[in-house]
Parts: structure tokens; sequence; C-alpha cells
């Protein structure tokens, strides 16, 4: 799957992540969330997870999309630094 947007990725990856509502949100907790997930499932399979939770939890999976952009969108990406 191409992701023209770098934010849809990152809503999708903090979707898949373990991180929860519950947790205490800080812009390196959701940093390594949304690493985490994408290094454990990929891209496409956090795209998959959240596809198989909006099929089986319609309910529960759009409040945490709505949680993942919200928080995603207070955190945004570092830029890149050079190596």
């Amino acid at each position: 799957m191409a992701w023209p947007n770098l934010d849809d990725m990152r809503y999708v990856a903090l979707f898949a992540s373990s991180l929860q509502q519950s947790d205490v949100a800080s812009a390196r907790a959701v940093s390594d969330a949304i690493d985490s997930a994408v290094r454990l499932l990929g891209a496409d399979g956090c795209a998959c997870y959240m596809a198989q939770e909006f099929g089986d939890h319609p309910e529960e999976a759009c409040q945490r999309m709505r949680w993942a952009r919200e928080l995603a969108e207070r955190f945004p990406a570092s830029p890149l630094t050079p190596a």
C-alpha cells in the first residue's frame, strides 16, 4: 500500500500500537508507540489490524481512531535530522 500522506500512516500506526487512552501521553510516548507498531507490524500490517478492528468492533474502533488522530496531531512528528 502506498502512503500518500505521512500523517495518515502515523494515525494508523498509533491506532495499531499498544498505547492506550489511559496511558500518559507525551511526544516521546507517541513517537515510541508509532515506531514500535511499524517495526512490529509494518505500515501495511497496521492498516490490516485497523481494518480488522473496524470490522469486528466498529464503535470502539471509531473512538480509538479519533483518539489516535487527536494525539498524533497534538504531538506531530519531529523533523528528521541528518545522521
